[in-house]
């Protein structure tokens, strides 16, 4: 079922072609061997995947987040909109929306880290019993698709699911946050390697979603140095992208991804 298989080592590739060769010959040529000078796994994302897949916070397209905390006893997630909300729909109607959409990525993240025990999910608050049902369905339907043992409860009044789940494996737990290199190393930051998408998204939002025009960008010199080098620039990039010039000004008082949007009357956007 693969389409490709690329490896960036000689003897390695040559190895799997021929076992490949051997097993399913029409597939043989599916081995590639990877020349670029870039590390494989930088040249084809991976390692941006991980940072983002296995973080406290998980983001979901359209704005939706999730954060996610490891306890002794549990795991809790929480699911927050990220003010992404559809204007002509109630509150109601919005709530259910989101939840649904994280309940896709919940059911997903627990198979991908492979969490196990008791699970706690904070979905957003629906006063409606009848959209609670349809959660509740919606969940069960995408945790259909694991093969670990597991049992949900339907929400609550204060919108609480639990989950129990059998872990098939040892929990993928992995550090991605990166240490701060302005304080001394003893505290901790997002990790650099998805700033510029996490940029990037609250700037599709701002200029689609809530129709803002000259944004202006404020953030640290080596950030504002990152996004404005090379042609074509990441600059550049948005402004082919997105339809609009946005306009970045270096802040010496902002530590190192620290980010902030502001309008055309130069006033900070809240995000």
């Amino acid at each position: 079922s693969f389409n490709n298989i690329h490896v960036d080592d000689q003897v390695v590739h040559e190895e799997i072609k021929s076992y490949i060769g051997k097993i399913a010959p029409s597939k043989a040529d599916i081995v590639k061997h990877y020349k670029g000078k870039k590390p494989i796994f930088e040249h084809f994302g991976v390692d941006k995947q991980i940072k983002s897949s296995f973080g406290k916070t998980v983001t979901i397209k359209s704005g939706v987040y999730l954060i996610i905390e490891h306890t002794e006893a549990l795991h809790v997630i929480d699911v927050n909109s990220g003010h992404r909300v559809n204007k002509e729909q109630s509150q109601e109607e919005n709530a259910l929306a989101v939840n649904a959409e994280a309940a896709a990525e919940i059911a997903r993240q627990l198979r991908l880290r492979d969490m196990g025990g008791i699970i706690v999910v904070d979905f957003i608050d629906m006063s409606d019993g009848k959209n609670r049902r349809k959660l509740f369905q919606k969940l069960k339907e995408e945790m259909s698709k694991d093969r670990a043992k597991h049992t949900i409860l339907p929400p609550s009044k204060f919108g609480l699911v639990q989950i129990t789940r059998q872990r098939v494996r040892p929990e993928m737990n992995l550090e991605v946050v990166e240490k701060c290199p302005t304080c001394g190393g003893t505290g901790k930051i997002k990790p650099s390697i998805i700033i510029t998408d996490e940029i990037e998204n609250n700037l599709k939002y701002l200029l689609h979603d809530q129709n803002e025009k000259k944004l202006t960008l404020r953030l640290h010199p080596f950030l504002h140095a990152f996004l404005t080098n090379g042609f074509p620039s990441i600059q550049m990039k948005w402004f082919l992208n997105l339809g609009q010039w946005i306009k970045l000004k270096p802040m010496n008082s902002y530590h190192l991804l620290e980010y902030r949007f502001f309008n055309k009357n130069n006033d900070e956007i809240k995000m």
